[in-house]
Formats: C-alpha cells, sequence, structure tokens
C-alpha cells in the first residue's frame, strides 16, 4: 500500500465531517467493548453465584441457618440469593402474625419474591441496549460517513479539468474507511448483544424455577404450621 493510500493518511486527508464520523465510531466501539468485558465478568460471575448458592440450598441445610448466614454478610446479596432473602424473610414476617392463612403467608412470600427478581432481571439486563444501540447505528454512521467522503471526492472531481482514476480514488476510500469502521463497531456488538441476550434468559428462567419451587416448600412449611398451631390449641381446649 503506497503512502497515499495507508490507512493513516486516508483517515488523516479525510474532510472534517468523515473525521468526526470516524470519531464517534470509535467511541461506540470502545464503548462497545467496555460494555462487552463487563457484561462477560458479571454473567460468569452471576452463574457461578447460582451454581454455589443451589448447591448449598438444595444439600439439605436448615432455610433459617443459611437465611442467617446470607443476612449477616456484609456483601449484598444478588441473584438466587436476593431472591431467596426477600421471599423467606417475608415468610417468617407474615408467619409470625397468628391470625394469617397459609395461603396469605405463601401469597406475600411470592410477591415479594417477584419484586426480587424484576431487580435482578433488570441488573442483568443493565447496559445490554448500548450494545443494541451500537449494533444497529454503526453502520448506519459509517453509511453517512461514506455518502458524504464520495460526494465531496466528486465535487472535487467536477472542478477538475481532467478526470483520472488516481484523483478519485483517495476520495472514494477514505469515504470507505468510515463504512469499515462502522461494521467494526456493529459486528461484534451484535454477537456480544445475542449471545448475553441469550444468557440473561436463561439465567432469569433459572430464577423464575427456583422461585417457584421455593414457594412450594414454603407452602408445605405453612401448612405444617397451621397443622402445630391446630393441634396445640386442640391439646389446650382439653387441658
Amino acid at each position: 500500500m503506497t503512502a497515499e493510500l495507508s490507512f493513516t493518511h486516508l483517515i488523516l486527508q479525510a474532510s472534517w465531517i468523515v473525521q468526526l464520523v470516524m470519531l464517534l465510531l470509535l467511541l461506540i466501539s470502545l464503548a462497545s467493548w467496555t460494555v462487552i468485558f463487563r457484561k462477560r465478568l458479571g454473567l460468569s460471575q452471576a452463574r457461578r453465584d447460582a451454581d454455589e448458592f443451589e448447591d448449598d440450598f438444595w444439600s439439605g441445610i436448615d432455610l433459617a441457618a443459611l437465611y442467617t448466614r446470607i443476612s449477616r454478610r456484609e456483601d449484598a446479596a444478588t441473584g438466587l440469593e436476593a431472591i431467596f432473602l426477600a421471599g423467606f424473610q417475608e415468610f417468617l414476617r407474615l408467619r409470625a402474625q397468628p391470625t394469617v392463612d397459609p395461603e396469605s403467608v405463601v401469597a406475600g412470600s411470592q410477591r415479594a419474591m417477584r419484586a426480587a427478581l424484576s431487580r435482578e432481571t433488570d441488573e442483568l439486563e443493565a447496559y445490554l441496549p448500548v450494545l443494541a444501540t451500537a449494533a444497529s447505528v454503526s453502520p448506519y454512521i459509517g453509511l453517512f460517513g461514506t455518502v458524504w467522503g464520495i460526494m465531496t471526492a466528486f465535487m472535487g472531481l467536477g472542478a477538475a479539468k481532467t478526470a483520472t482514476l488516481q484523483q478519485v480514488a483517495p476520495g472514494i476510500a477514505e469515504a470507505l474507511v468510515a463504512t469499515a469502521m462502522g461494521l467494526f463497531a456493529a459486528i461484534p456488538a451484535v454477537v456480544a448483544y445475542n449471545r448475553y441476550a441469550a444468557e440473561v434468559d436463561r439465567l432469569v428462567n433459572r430464577f423464575d424455577t427456583f422461585a417457584e419451587e421455593f414457594s412450594n416448600i414454603l407452602q408445605r412449611q405453612a401448612h405444617s404450621l397451621r397443622a402445630a398451631r391446630q393441634q396445640q390449641a386442640e391439646t389446650h381446649g382439653a387441658a
């Protein structure tokens, strides 16, 4: 590649509007890659946390002991832990009221878990719109730079007395750099968005399944508690 058609030369010799487009695309690309690496780490950590919590939860540990251990930690609970804490905390609060029936206790716990699930879903989906925007907008921004660059090249060609390929080639080449940069910013964003959106859906489905299974456990405990109270009342009545 000659010096006149080198990548750096094409960028430096482009019009200021095309250079502005290239700068914008560079910033979009940097933002996309920042989100890509950040979401990769975040989702990987979310999967590990979910695996560890489910191992503890289904190991047969006492739920009250698990609740106490998680709630006493200094770091904030996330993922399945946050859903478990919200549901069990509401369960304990409602269960302490003797006039509340088991169905209301379980319903209150389910509402608390749904609210926690909504918050965790929002957290998992954070910054994904950045990737979606970069994927959809970058090609059009690059196309705008290309159209403007080609238009400028042909305007300059029209003002020249003689038209040769050597005269028009640099202008068209520098215009096409904007399209290339637009694709460079868009393609990784598209791939990352599709992958991370699928991973978020799997995690949300996993959280929702746990909430349903935990609701069944709480329902059994609530009915067992009511039966114990009824038996205790009958015992006192007979006495």
